[in-house]
């Protein structure tokens, strides 16, 4: 009798012991799976986003040089138009993260900041300039210089700029709906992730 007993404490106790490793495997299994596709979401949103747009800048260029004393002055200027094609673009290939599958955490280190590349074509009108007091080459430099960065006020002011982030955001929803529905902490700027909004809102704190 006390064989029997101890022959089928010793076979339940191999079945609960081999359910606990078989348990203990699917759990990794499943971790495993959940980190592959997660990793797998990240590789979809590494791309290239842009938003285009175009904006016209009217410049009046003056510049007006004295000669012998303030007796005399020699004056330039030219009105320029300036038509720009413009793009802000998010490199989603630069977007750094570290993934911690035993604390199903994955933080990311680093979203990419916005490019933004202004293409301006100018037009020169209504040129005049003094014999004594001629156009050279720094003074189309200069204009190019100041037209670039008025046109790079005017695009910060836009709705190109949050035309663009809205389209960022929307990638990183992806990586946030998926990393929540799969039971992972999203973390950013050593803060956990509760909703793609504080993603954003934490990254321009950060780049700030």
């Amino acid at each position: 009798m006390k064989k029997v007993l101890v022959g089928a404490i010793i076979a339940l106790a191999s079945v609960l012991i081999y359910k606990s490793c078989a348990d203990e495997r699917e759990r990794k299994t499943l971790l495993h799976g959940s980190s592959m596709l997660i990793q797998q979401e990240l590789k979809n949103v590494s791309k290239l986003i842009v938003t285009e747009g175009h904006f016209v800048e009217v410049y009046n260029y003056k510049d007006s040089r004295e000669l012998f004393g303030s007796l005399v002055t020699a004056d330039k200027k030219a009105l320029v138009v300036a038509n720009a094609e413009v793009t802000i673009a998010y490199d989603l290939s630069k977007i750094a993260y570290d993934l911690d599958e035993v604390n199903k955490t994955i933080t990311i280190t680093q979203i990419p900041e916005a490019e933004i590349k202004i293409n301006p074509d100018f037009e020169y009108y209504d040129v005049t300039a003094d014999y004594l007091n001629p156009f050279k080459a720094q003074d189309y430099n200069l204009i190019k210089k100041n037209v670039k960065q008025s046109l790079l006020k005017k695009i910060e002011a836009s709705t190109l700029v949050s035309n663009a982030e809205n389209r960022l955001l929307s990638e990183l929803s992806r990586i946030y709906v998926l990393t929540n529905s799969l039971g992972w902490t999203l973390v950013y700027g050593e803060e956990p992730i509760n909703s793609t909004e504080e993603l954003l809102d934490l990254r321009k704190t950060v780049v700030d």
